[in-house]
């Protein structure tokens, strides 16, 4: 539930191991498609627990319907999307008793992590294809004094945000690590972008899993 009455639907897939850390998804637009299901959070879901020992958790932002069901509220372009950020991060915490969370956001939720992911508790950001659509200037002035790492993949291809664009939007942050994908593609679509998003995401969760297996 979040501050201002909307109930979230979410799923949280946890190792049966000894978790090494945790990942909260903020998925793509859903005016386009995007939910708790897109389908890297759903192959990280099914996949990292095992893999890497890492937990994912899921959930869709206000007014978002997947298979598991329809948060409450209706979509605000991100804005009132703060109250759902903030009730997922205090879930992440005070139900599943997380110690180590990252906040991994695709697109349009990158934009949510950089804008409303400040909670002192986050170990740091990892962004997938940020178009930096409504995050403003001074958004990245926060996290560059903020200094909690932040790590960008920013596919060749992407159409909202290439590299060498993205190298100067991003140069408020100078501790970002900004991984530029030869080939890549926003939507990452093809089991070879998978298996990269998911390696990277262990190199910074649990580097020890790596290399992660081709079959499973």
């Amino acid at each position: 539930m979040t501050q201002d009455g909307c109930t979230l639907v979410g799923e949280v897939a946890s190792p049966i191991e000894a978790r090494r850390a945790s990942l909260i998804c903020f998925h793509p637009n859903p005016t386009g498609g995007g939910m708790m299901d897109s389908h890297i959070y759903k192959k990280a879901s099914n996949r990292l627990p095992a893999m890497s020992g890492i937990e994912v958790i899921r959930f869709n932002t206000r007014g978002t319907e997947s298979a598991a069901g329809k948060s409450g509220g209706t979509f605000d372009n991100g804005g009132s999307e703060k109250y759902d950020v903030e009730a997922a991060i205090n879930f992440a915490f005070d139900e599943c008793g997380v110690e180590n969370l990252w906040v991994l956001g695709w697109s349009f939720g990158t934009d949510l992590a950089l804008r409303h992911a400040r909670d002192a508790r986050v170990s740091g950001l990892i962004l997938l294809s940020p178009p930096l659509m409504t995050t403003l200037e001074s958004d990245l002035e926060w996290w560059g004094a903020d200094q909690r790492p932040v790590i960008a993949l920013i596919p060749e291809f992407d159409e909202y945000l290439k590299p060498a664009e993205a190298e100067m939007r991003f140069k408020k942050l100078r501790q970002i690590q900004l991984i530029n994908v030869d080939g890549g593609k926003h939507l990452w679509v093809g089991e070879p972008s998978v298996y990269r998003i998911l390696s990277e995401i262990t190199s910074v969760l649990a580097p020890a899993r790596l290399p992660l297996p081709i079959e499973w």
